[in-house]
């Protein structure tokens, strides 16, 4: 899920900025890993400890046993290795929700001193409290089959503190990007969605009926979220679209995530339709309370993730599971669901004080925010490379191995080019235009990115904001051409989409 997450959320940022954001999701599988192992697993499920902290009598799995909770059921257990290894994919996707928050903003040695603290100092302790037999929220009654608090409410309450923290981009909320690749958006959150089956079916550890209820409440919560959220956007905006679809389904995942194993079908496919409106309703959030959440994580994963673990409160039934306590409507009172708010506020309150605490920390130190400039090319101050080739340049020769390039013997002598010709072109066929100029003449080639102001209005809509462009990409073609050759260049540019408004010819001086 973790390689999924950085599809996701890199097809959704700006073209300079994608290689930034999928190592920023990349990254925890290293780090984490080293913290888990080495002292991560035993704070949240050491034997010893109390109901608060645990303690150290794992460390570096050392002395791992098979704990008392790694019975699941009588006359069934599982190698303790199996859940050290299960539940470190949890510690590692965690943190990394943070990142859609604070896209095109972070520093990537403050983000990694981050993700360490985070994952030793706030995560083990919340899991402990919610998924240890002897955690205190655990004993107390409250419930979280998968995540919606360990993982989804601890992550969004963290985003918001780092948020204070590094503040909004530069320009927000003028500011308006676009995402640059929104197909690998989809792959990446195909990835994610079949990845919640484990998430969320192998969390009761054994195949039984259980395991099958949870894996159909994921998928159906999932797909009724993502119909609601495109009904709130067409009634909306006037669209439905790709973007509003995958939103939907992320943000129904992650509601049924805390319920999956604890809820009957028909409450599954209730809640994922809650969880589609609330959460598409909850994005419009960053711009009444002024906060920059670049990709919706607190509107997605934290309201998603609160939703889910309140409305177990309501749904929750002992028919589905017998360790379960009854919900509201399955009879059981209002004890559940006063169990789950009780809870929802401390993990969020946790999480987010210790998180400020640490964001603030490695600001005022090494620094956890990149300066505005370097914002607008994350991948070319941090990665030194982009994460696209302009246009599809190769650094091959042309096909027909023709040309008037340097180097080119010729009976006699080339006269030296006289004029630039200058002009827009709107095509994908860069290596059919190259061979094409060096055909008609051309001496020289340069070509680089550029935005046409073309004055024609077009609509362009992400997560329900309608957004009015009047500018549009294009190519910016240069040519050295002499005399002899001027107007054939200039026809091929006219051939290749040039606007005869956009075709300029410069002297060059001696």
């Amino acid at each position: 899920m973790t390689p999924g997450l950085a599809l996701f959320y890199g097809g959704m940022v700006p073209v300079r900025n994608v290689l930034t954001m999928m190592m920023q999701n990349i990254i925890p599988l290293g780090i984490i890993t080293l913290t888990w192992v080495l002292v991560g697993y035993t704070l949240a499920f050491s034997n010893k400890g109390t109901s608060v902290f645990g303690e150290f009598d794992a460390w570096a799995l050392l002395n791992v046993d098979t704990p008392q909770f790694h019975t699941v059921a009588a006359g069934v257990t599982i190698p303790a290795l199996a859940f050290v290894a299960y539940q470190m994919m949890f510690a590692i996707i965690t943190p990394a929700l943070i990142t859609g928050a604070t896209a095109g903003r972070l520093r990537f040695a403050g983000w990694v001193l981050f993700l360490t603290a985070f994952s030793i100092l706030v995560y083990p302790q919340v899991a402990r409290w919610l998924w240890h037999p002897k955690g205190w929220l655990a004993q107390l009654g409250a419930q979280d089959w998968a995540g919606g608090m360990v993982v989804h409410a601890s992550a969004g309450a963290a985003a918001v503190a780092v948020l204070l923290v590094v503040g909004r981009r530069r320009g927000w909320p003028q500011l308006k990007t676009s995402p640059n690749n929104l197909p690998l958006m989809l792959v990446g959150a195909g990835i994610l969605w079949f990845g919640w089956f484990g998430f969320n079916a192998g969390d009761g550890l054994q195949a039984n009926a259980i395991a099958a209820q949870a894996l159909v409440n994921t998928h159906v919560a999932g797909g009724a979220a993502m119909l609601t959220w495109l009904l709130v956007e067409r009634l909306t905006s006037g669209y439905a679209t790709l973007v509003g679809a995958v939103s939907g389904a992320v943000a129904g995942l992650a509601t049924i995530t805390p319920c999956a194993g604890f809820v009957n079908t028909g409450s599954a496919l209730i809640i994922g339709l809650i969880a589609g409106c609330v959460c598409c309703f909850a994005v419009r959030l960053k711009h009444l309370l002024h906060y920059d959440d670049a990709l919706d994580v607190i509107a997605v994963h934290f309201v998603g993730g609160v939703t889910g673990s309140f409305l177990l409160g309501f749904f929750a039934d002992s028919a589905v599971n017998p360790v379960s306590d009854d919900g509201v409507f399955a009879g059981g009172g209002g004890y559940l669901l006063w169990h789950q708010i009780v809870a929802i506020v401390c993990v969020v309150l946790f999480s987010f004080v210790v998180s400020w605490l640490i964001a603030a920390l490695i600001s005022r130190t090494i620094g956890l925010r990149e300066p505005g400039p370097e914002q607008d090319s994350l991948d070319r101050v941090q990665q030194g490379q982009a994460g696209y080739s302009l246009g599809g340049i190769t650094a091959r020769p042309t096909t027909s191995g023709r040309g008037a390039g340097p180097g080119r013997q010729t009976a006699g002598a080339v006269p030296p080019p006289r004029h630039l010709v200058s002009a827009i072109v709107n095509t994908d066929r860069i290596d059919g235009l190259r061979d094409a100029l060096l055909m008609a003449g051309a001496r020289s080639l340069e070509l680089m990115e550029t935005t046409v102001y073309t004055g024609r209005v077009r609509t362009e809509v992400f997560r329900s904001e309608v957004r009015k462009l009047d500018f549009e990409d294009r190519l910016r073609v240069y040519a050295a051409v002499d005399d002899e050759h001027e107007e054939a260049v200039a026809a091929v540019l006219r051939r290749f989409g040039a606007e005869p408004d956009s075709i300029h010819r410069l002297e060059i001086s001696p």
